[in-house]
């Protein structure tokens, strides 16, 4: 009924949206309650300093004071003093009332300043304008740590905003791309469906859509590494190696590339599936973008020799030569050829999300992915995996 009331205190029920900011009663600023403070602190201070004099004061002589110094008419007894000494005392009070609120407005405004700066960069922020950084200069102080913490955040903010609407471009992209073909197919055959080779539409058609297919189970496995821990697990790298090659031997054997491996003994903790995918990831990524014909792969296993807690993985294959920084290679939906899937001989073209893939396994697992130009052509992808995990 619309003429209900709500009933207080009752609890409110989640609408799905972003609360908006609680109201706060208007309360004194900060700058105002520490001049109140200085103020007080000031005059506290002075009030005990005055009440020792006045103390001290009470000690002068009882009996009526004389001199003997004729010019001198009279001499104030003891209670004019101390009428005096108070007298004297108020006004210093009320002095030191206003010098320690005007002392302490001043004071406050320069400790706070460095506050403000941080709070006008975190309004832009809030309206979504993450260029602006504070920059905080000056000694170094819990205001210029915080400001530096603060810059910091919006630079990891402004890259990941910008890397969401990379992603969120090139997946329309790739998605719209298998469904404009299929659509461009249909429309062909529609326009003359009797002079179709049916058998090759139709597998045009299937290979079009399983495409399409690996795009979002790729998009669906990155945003749940993003989400969810792995499990983990004793595994010996070595033997995951073995089942990756295995598992692309025939692709291999079809674009003409041979594939070496040599591994000793890798005993790691993480999630055996995610591992072999990184390897089945890396090692279709070294055979798709290889030379035409007499390519190679060498795939290598090992310790880390420098001692620490590490197993290395080495993916290394020939290919041309290149000249992009590599380490973009590891955002989404970018090719070693740009953002066109690579053709000559490779018998199914990548869709841009093996080595992203790949990336955030390893940092799930403690570990990183380095990609390296070799001299004479083609990449090595160099991954290390903590063996504890």
């Amino acid at each position: 009924m619309s003429g209900e009331t709500p009933v207080r205190g009752a609890a409110a029920v989640p609408t799905g949206r972003a609360p908006a900011l609680a109201w706060r009663p208007r309360r004194l600023t900060a700058r105002m309650r520490l001049a109140l403070s200085y103020a007080l602190f000031l005059n506290v201070a002075g009030a005990a300093t005055l009440a020792v004099v006045y103390l001290g004061m009470r000690y002068v002589p009882s009996y009526p004071l004389s001199t003997t110094d004729p010019s001198v008419s009279h001499v104030a007894s003891r209670q004019e003093i101390l009428g005096s000494l108070l007298k004297a005392s108020g006004l210093a009070l009320v002095a030191l009332a206003v010098i320690g609120l005007w002392g302490g407005w001043v004071i406050a405004g320069r400790v706070l300043r460095p506050l403000q700066e941080i709070t006008r960069a975190a309004r832009r922020a809030a309206d979504g304008s993450l260029d602006h950084r504070i920059g905080l200069r000056g000694r170094r102080d819990e205001f210029t740590d915080l400001s530096d913490t603060f810059d910091h955040m919006l630079d990891r903010l402004q890259r990941s905003f910008e890397v969401q609407q990379r992603f969120a471009a090139n997946a329309s992209h790739e998605l719209r791309t298998p469904l404009a073909i299929t659509r461009t197919m249909l429309d062909v055959a529609r326009a003359d469906p009797h002079g179709q080779d049916h058998p090759r539409l139709v597998a045009r058609l299937y290979e079009t859509n399983q495409r399409g297919i690996e795009v979002v189970d790729a998009m669906l496995q990155l945003s749940s590494l993003a989400r969810t821990p792995p499990d983990m697990e004793p595994v010996d790298l070595s033997d995951t190696v073995r089942e990756a090659v295995a598992t692309t031997e025939r692709e291999a054997a079809d674009l003409g590339v041979t594939v070496s491996v040599r591994s000793t003994p890798s005993p790691v903790t993480g999630d055996g599936v995610l591992l072999r995918q990184l390897v089945v990831n890396l090692l279709q990524n070294a055979l798709r973008h290889n030379l035409p014909a007499d390519g190679g792969v060498v795939l290598t296993t090992m310790p880390d020799p420098l001692g620490r807690d590490l197993v290395l993985l080495t993916v290394s294959n020939t290919g041309p030569h290149l000249t992009a920084p590599v380490q973009n290679l590891v955002e989404p939906f970018l090719r070693g050829g740009g953002r066109v899937a690579g053709g000559g001989g490779s018998a199914r073209a990548g869709h841009g999300l093996g080595l992203p893939i790949v990336a955030r396994i390893a940092e799930a697992h403690g570990g990183g992915l380095r990609l390296a130009p070799n001299p004479d052509g083609g990449l090595t992808a160099r991954v290390s995996l903590s063996v504890r995990g």
